[in-house]
C-alpha cells in the first residue's frame, strides 16, 4: 500500500492522475457550489437576530475551512519534501498557496462586513481573529520567499521549514475555539453536540458549500501542480 501511494511522487503518473481526477474535481465543484449558494441565499430564512447577514455564513465558513486546512495540507507536503525529496510534494505546497492565501482574505473580509453588522465593528483582536491575522503574514511570507528564492530546491528547503514553522498558527485558528474565550466571535459552526450546532435550514446548503469548496480547491491545486512541474522541467522531475 505504502509503495502505491508513493509512485505518485513520479511526475508522470502524478500528472496522468491529475488528469483523471481534476475534471471529476471541477464537476462536483460546480455541482455543489450552485446549489448550496442558491439554496443558502434565496431559500433560507433571515436570522432573528443577525437577519439577512447571517447568509455570508456559507462564503466564510466554507473560506475559513480551506484557510486552515490548506496550511495544514501545506505543512504535509513541506514534511514530505524535507524526509522523502519529491518535487511533487514541494511544488503542490507552493501550488497550494495562493489558494490558500484568497481564501484567507475572503474569510477576514467577509467575517469583518458579518462583525460590523453584528458587532458594530469590522475588527477586534480576539484570538481567533488574531490567529487568523498571523496566518495571513505566513502565507504571504510563504509566497515571498518562493519568489525571492532562484533555485528550486533551496527554495524549497526555506519554504518548507517556514511553513512547519506557521503551521502552529494554523492549528491555532482551527482549534482555538475549544480552548479558550472567543470574545465576539462565536463558538464552532459545526459541532457533533445538536443543540450547539447550526439549525438545518442552514446546516445542509452549508454543508454543499463545504464540499464544493473544497471539490474547487482540489481541481485548481492539481491543475496548478501540473503547471508547476511542466513549468519546471526539471532532470528527472518533469
Amino acid at each position: 500500500m505504502s509503495n502505491k501511494f508513493w509512485k505518485f511522487s513520479n511526475p508522470v503518473l502524478f500528472k496522468k492522475l491529475s488528469g483523471l481526477i481534476s475534471p471529476l474535481a471541477g464537476i462536483i465543484a460546480i455541482l455543489a457550489i450552485i446549489p448550496g449558494l442558491v439554496w443558502g441565499v434565496f431559500f433560507t430564512n433571515p436570522d432573528y437576530k443577525q437577519m439577512e447577514t447571517v447568509k455570508i455564513i456559507f462564503i466564510h465558513v466554507p473560506a475559513a475551512f480551506l484557510a486552515i486546512n490548506i496550511y495544514l495540507m501545506m505543512t504535509i507536503t513541506s514534511l514530505i519534501w524535507l524526509v522523502r525529496r519529491h518535487y511533487v510534494s514541494a511544488l503542490a505546497a507552493k501550488s497550494a498557496a495562493i489558494i490558500g492565501l484568497t481564501m484567507t482574505i475572503v474569510t477576514i473580509i467577509t467575517g469583518s462586513l458579518w462583525g460590523s453588522s453584528t458587532w458594530g465593528t469590522y475588527w477586534v483582536w480576539d484570538p481567533r481573529l488574531t490567529s487568523f491575522a498571523i496566518l495571513l503574514c505566513f502565507y504571504v511570507g510563504y509566497i515571498l520567499l518562493w519568489q525571492a528564492i532562484g533555485s528550486l530546491e533551496k527554495a524549497a528547503n526555506i519554504t518548507s521549514l517556514f511553513c512547519i514553522i506557521g503551521s502552529v498558527f494554523a492549528l491555532l485558528s482551527r482549534y482555538i475555539v475549544f480552548f479558550i474565550d472567543q470574545g465576539l466571535h462565536q463558538g464552532p459552526t459545526l459541532s457533533l453536540d445538536q443543540e450547539k450546532n447550526i439549525d438545518n435550514s442552514y446546516y445542509f446548503p452549508l454543508i454543499l458549500m463545504l464540499i464544493g469548496f473544497s471539490s474547487l480547491f482540489i481541481y485548481l491545486v492539481l491543475v496548478r501542480t501540473t503547471t508547476e512541474l511542466n513549468k519546471f522541467k526539471l532532470k528527472g522531475v518533469g
